[in-house]
């Protein structure tokens, strides 16, 4: 499935003192070894199973079946459990036997998960999907701000999609900064960006299974935390191996760390639209931007029985899946608000979790700044519930820097900052009263959903909405 998401960063020239042509053939090599000793030490896929049996007895069930539990996923439900195959039983084969087992209520294969990758190229092949990526001017206006306590650029405050969407009126003339806590599933944050200071929480990290959600951990180094002297330059991800010591993503050709610094970017979305609300990470992907159904399970359980408010996923699956339902549905079930991306293929096709509005999930899409579909944004009302601008969204990017980010992924973040300021209005807000809230939108056309985000008429509607409900 081809994706197109595509970032601007802040880089400078350098790289530990190599010439290029030296960082691309060493870091190709160490990528083709790496890749090639991976997939000889991958360990086999898993299964998901729900069950009524215990822990204890599903022990016993799998030592009879050809597998070990490997992990409890829905925290202290305790009903549901990543299993892994042994002596060479395919995961399929495992799962069709599993469901014939009395007390196993469930068993599917474990999916990997992508998140939108960056295509080398700033058009695809397809005309309708080329876009001018031109570093936006918020890039170079650095002048550093107070943003609700914390600095940052200027350029990142003041960007044309916080204007489009009415977020200076909602803070300004009704001081509604967001409440809560908002949970992102993806590949972590930079815990010491400055502007993102005194409104991240620990969080997890589900590639480990440790408490935090630093995506650094992902770097065998650690660069210094500031870019001093840097110029904006276009950062093709799909290439990114290594930081520089002081400085942003390098070029080269390790596909390892093409996601790297997404988490970031997405954290520092939903901070510019809610501000005072609080931000949890829950790391499920890794910096190559691939991750296991089973950890975003993991991390949607966590993050409903951790106080979680809003659940923000921008990523999405081809494939449906019966447990991802299951644990949307539990959080919708304890009030939680769930927002997805809807995917940046171009399409009318269905994604998940965008696709389960069933279950309550706000499905979003992209437009650009002139309130037009993004030509690589999906779209269908299956899918899309709202839009809202994804194209040169400036945001914060790891070691105290900036980047701008083009996709559906960036779009989703607005809409889920949006709902913590309708929780910061109303803190028992349901999920049934944010999505027609939130439905109080800009027309952009067919297939767009109720149209492009408004948080001005969103926070408006609450009390006509409020009074409906009761």
């Amino acid at each position: 499935m081809k994706r197109l998401i595509l970032i601007i960063a802040i880089i400078v020239a350098g790289f530990w003192g190599q010439p290029a042509s030296a960082q691309g053939l060493l870091g190709g090599l160490l990528s083709t070894v790496t890749n090639t000793l991976s997939s000889l030490t991958a360990p086999p896929q898993g299964v998901i199973v729900r069950t009524n049996l215990g822990l204890a007895r599903l022990k016993s069930t799998c030592a009879s079946q050809g597998c070990t539990v490997s992990a409890s996923l829905d925290g202290n439900v305790g009903q549901l459990f990543l299993v892994t195959p042994v002596q060479g039983l395919l995961p399929n084969l495992l799962a069709n036997l599993l469901r014939t087992v009395t007390g196993i209520l469930d068993a599917e294969v474990d999916q990997v998960a992508t998140l939108p990758s960056v295509v080398a190229s700033q058009a695809s092949n397809s005309a309708s999907q080329t876009i001018t990526a031109t570093p936006p001017s918020g890039l170079y206006d650095q002048t550093p701000v107070n943003y609700y306590g914390a600095q940052a650029w200027h350029g990142y405050v003041t960007q044309p999609a916080v204007q489009i969407i009415h977020i200076p009126q909602v803070q300004n003339t009704f001081h509604v900064t967001g409440a809560g806590i908002v949970a992102d599933i993806d590949t972590g944050v930079d815990p010491n960006h400055p502007a993102l200071q005194g409104v991240l929480l620990p969080g997890y990290d589900f590639t480990r299974n440790q408490p935090g959600g630093s995506e650094l951990n992902d770097l065998s180094t650690t660069p210094s935390s500031s870019c001093n002297g840097c110029t904006a330059g276009a950062v093709n991800q799909s290439t990114v191996a290594m930081l520089e010591q002081s400085t942003v993503a390098m070029l080269d050709g390790n596909q390892q760390y093409q996601a790297f610094g997404h988490g970031t970017m997405v954290v520092g979305i939903i901070h510019l639209a809610a501000p005072t609300a609080q931000i949890m990470p829950l790391k499920a992907f890794g910096p190559s931007g691939t991750g296991n159904l089973s950890n975003i399970l993991k991390a949607i359980y966590y993050g409903v029985q951790n106080n979680a408010k809003v659940l923000n996923m921008s990523f999405d699956l081809t494939s449906s899946s019966q447990e991802l339902s299951t644990a949307i549905q539990y959080a919708s079930n304890n009030n939680v608000i769930t927002v997805a991306s809807s995917g940046n293929d171009g399409k009318m096709e269905l994604v998940y979790p965008a696709a389960l509005q069933t279950q309550g999930v706000m499905g979003v899409a992209s437009t650009s700044n002139s309130d037009q579909r993004s030509t690589f944004s999906n779209y269908g009302n299956r899918i899309v519930w709202v839009a809202a601008p994804g194209e040169a969204i400036v945001t914060t990017y790891p070691f105290a820097t900036y980047a701008a980010g083009w996709g559906t992924s960036f779009s989703a973040p607005f809409v889920s900052g949006t709902a913590a300021l309708l929780v910061n209005v109303q803190p028992n807000c349901s999920p049934l009263l944010a999505s027609i809230a939130l439905t109080q939108s800009q027309p952009v056309g067919p297939n767009m959903g109720n149209g492009r985000l408004d948080t001005l008429r969103a926070v408006l509607a609450m009390g006509p909405v409020l009074n409906l409900l009761q």
